[in-house]
């Protein structure tokens, strides 16, 4: 009998430890915390289920009829608006209208535009970023590249406050 009492106080800590060890795996979370969850098909909108998409489709026809104007309308219209392309970052809504209308004189040199593979990613209630494709048809020099766009919702109208485009490296510069 001594040695069976021995045999079993020689093992009480490992039953304890065991014990523990079930208990605080059976109170972990079954999934980590919402901070390092990848984002959820609801976070990732789809083209039909965001507000901001249906500014994208007004400035792709704005630009498609030679009408820069119309297009700028729906970027903010303050000096903190930043626009990045080719590795120059363009201040201002006004300094970026004018980049534009240097660039694009001419509803030729505007060209045809169209937007494609967009994904938004909401940042709250009054903010999203876009990411996705542009191709710019036209006669001479047809582009092609990426953007991504952040916009916020400003007196009741999303509007893009930094708009980062890239051409794609194997296009040619205009």
């Amino acid at each position: 009998m001594n040695a069976l009492v021995k045999t079993i106080e020689a093992r009480v800590p490992y039953i304890v430890l065991f014990s523990l060890t079930i208990v605080s795996l059976s109170c972990q979370p079954s999934q980590p915390p919402a901070s390092e969850q990848a984002p959820s098909d609801q976070e990732t909108l789809s083209a039909e289920n965001h507000p901001v998409l249906a500014v994208l489709e007004i400035q792709e026809k704005a630009w498609n009829d030679g009408d820069i104007e119309e297009f700028m309308e729906y970027y903010w219209k303050s000096e903190d608006l930043t626009f990045s392309f080719g590795g120059n970052v363009t201040r201002g809504w006004q300094q970026t209208l004018d980049r534009y209308r240097e660039r694009y004189p001419t509803p030729d040199d505007m060209g045809e535009t169209h937007f494609k593979n967009l994904e938004v990613f909401p940042l709250g209630d009054s903010a999203a970023l876009v990411l996705g494709e542009y191709y710019l048809a036209r006669e001479m020099n047809p582009l092609q590249g990426y953007f991504s766009v952040v916009f916020r919702n400003i007196d009741s109208r999303w509007v893009v406050i930094h708009d980062h485009t890239s051409q794609d490296p194997d296009e040619k510069s205009p």
